[in-house]
């Protein structure tokens, strides 16, 4: 079973989005929710609540948490949601840069082949990635409802081309 961490900057909104949506539709992967600058412990917003239901999800036993190293030490793929994410991983924690990449960025890059998911992972060279703007998914917290909503929207389509290339098995043939 793959692990991927889903990472935002507080844990509170698009991490948790992403998280719920991979647990849901993807459930051969475990999946972590982290962030960058975390207050330890909080619930969600009432904002994702409302964006996470109206995609059918919930997930009523999150709690923000921060980022850890034994956390990256599990983890076989790390979704950032936006390029200072990224940053943050190769800053902090230089050992899992090989392994962390933007949701955008890997919905148009991750090789749709056979093969373990770290080695297509490895063909990326995604420490060696120039991270570019439109790789950001926009942070929806100062926002009202209606952005949490068009945010999850857009994580959601994101990850409906990532999941099945995420989930591909070493046998399978894709075609």
């Amino acid at each position: 079973m793959s692990h991927v961490v889903t990472l935002c900057t507080g844990n509170a909104a698009r991490s948790v989005i992403a998280g719920a949506i991979l647990s849901e539709r993807a459930p051969g992967l475990q999946v972590s929710t982290r962030g960058t600058a975390v207050i330890e412990g909080l619930v969600m917003s009432w904002r994702t609540r409302a964006a996470l239901e109206a995609l059918g999800l919930r997930n009523d036993d999150h709690r923000s948490r921060q980022l850890t190293a034994d956390d990256l030490a599990a983890a076989d793929l790390v979704l950032a949601m936006a390029g200072e994410h990224v940053e943050y991983v190769r800053r902090v924690h230089p050992l899992a840069a090989d392994r962390t990449a933007t949701l955008r960025r890997l919905a148009r890059d991750l090789p749709d082949l056979t093969g373990d998911l770290r080695a297509r992972i490895d063909s990326l060279r995604l420490h060696e990635v120039t991270l570019d703007p439109w790789e950001d998914i926009e942070d929806p917290v100062s926002g009202d409802v209606e952005q949490f909503h068009r945010c999850a929207h857009d994580i959601d389509a994101l990850l409906g081309e990532l999941i099945p290339v995420l989930t591909v098995a070493p046998t399978e043939a894709r075609g």
